[in-house]
């Protein structure tokens, strides 16, 4: 997906996916203060030598996770604003491909975010839709319809990040009933409420 990724042996990758493969699924059975890494490394038909190899502990196991889950959706939304003419598209395009990126991956992100549990998924996607909204914001400047309207920015941001990822997870776990295309245009028409 990425130069980084690119340039990482394959073998790494693999193992990497079977680690995080197998997470998901014992994520799935039980609480993450049971999942050991003798249990994770069984599951993953990886010996515990090879997870220490890639992460120091369960926790580290998460971080890392969460960094990647970031940079892949950073890069997503990246590739999304270099084509695009104007703002309206532009926002409109990144949530589709967002979207399209996390069906693909729906299994994963489903687990991952409903999960309460394990906060550090949810609230690093928290903080990067905050940051993509706090852009958008600067970016409208004094022409915002929502400064216009009176809406405290900070008040708008708490509300549009955590509708995103709460109508991301709801859509998740109702299995996707809507393409990622028309969710992406349902935000569009939610956002101009305003």
């Amino acid at each position: 997906m990425n130069n980084k990724k690119q340039d990482t042996d394959p073998r790494i990758l693999r193992t990497r996916q079977l680690i995080r493969d197998a997470f998901v699924e014992l994520l799935q059975e039980r609480d993450v203060e049971k999942i050991s890494v003798n249990r994770l490394a069984e599951r993953a038909t990886i010996n515990r030598v090879t997870f220490y190899l890639h992460y120091r502990d369960i926790p580290d196991m998460l971080e890392k996770m969460a960094d990647n889950m970031i940079e892949d959706i950073s890069i997503v939304l990246d590739q999304s604003t270099e084509s695009q003419r104007s703002d309206e598209e532009t926002n409109w395009r990144s949530m589709e491909n967002v979207l399209k990126y996390i069906a693909e991956n729906a299994n994963f992100y489903k687990t991952i975010l409903s999960s309460r549990r394990v906060p550090i998924f949810r609230d690093r996607l928290l903080m990067l839709l905050t940051d993509k909204i706090v852009s958008a914001l600067e970016n409208k400047g004094s022409e915002s319809n929502i400064i216009k309207a009176g809406i405290k920015k900070d008040v708008l941001i708490w509300y549009d990040s955590a509708a995103l990822i709460g109508t991301i997870v709801a859509w998740l776990q109702n299995d996707m009933p809507y393409t990622p295309s028309f969710l992406a245009k349902q935000f569009s028409l939610l956002h101009h409420r305003v």
